[in-house]
């Protein structure tokens, strides 16, 4: 995973700064979604001089090519994941962060079809996150 980013980064035109390799490092480790202090937190053991700013700058590049995305949890912050590459959806643990990616858009499609017609809106896109307990965390 680290080298396709790295070589995507690149091939938009960034830097592989020390802050943003230990980023992505993070990343390619972690199985659960990541908070910004989360991330810096982790940077810090493999960067010392990482800063938080560092964190945040790198967290905006990774955003921009699409090679992260922006999750919300049950408490209201925000986390990131690595992005799937297409589109699917997202489970959550409320526990321990893990996440799981799943697809599912023909029931989605028939929900949106039924409130379209219950509100007179024309849906054009949806996004959604599902919240509970990792099998892990039942036991």
């Amino acid at each position: 995973m680290e080298t396709i980013w790295f070589k995507k980064l690149t091939e938009n035109g960034y830097r592989l700064t020390h802050p943003l390799k230990t980023v992505v490092e993070v990343f390619s480790t972690s199985k659960k979604s990541l908070s910004p202090i989360e991330i810096f937190e982790l940077a810090k053991t493999k960067n010392p001089r990482i800063g938080l700013v560092s964190v945040y700058r790198s967290l905006e590049k990774l955003e921009e090519i699409h090679l992260v995305q922006r999750v919300h949890t049950p408490l209201g912050c925000q986390s990131f994941v690595p992005y799937s590459g297409k589109h699917e959806h997202l489970l959550l643990c409320s526990t321990c962060g893990a996440y799981q990616y799943f697809t599912g858009d023909e029931l989605i499609g028939e929900l949106m079809k039924t409130i379209a017609e219950k509100t007179g809106y024309e849906i054009t896109d949806h996004w959604l996150q599902l919240f509970g307990k990792c099998p892990e965390c039942q036991k």
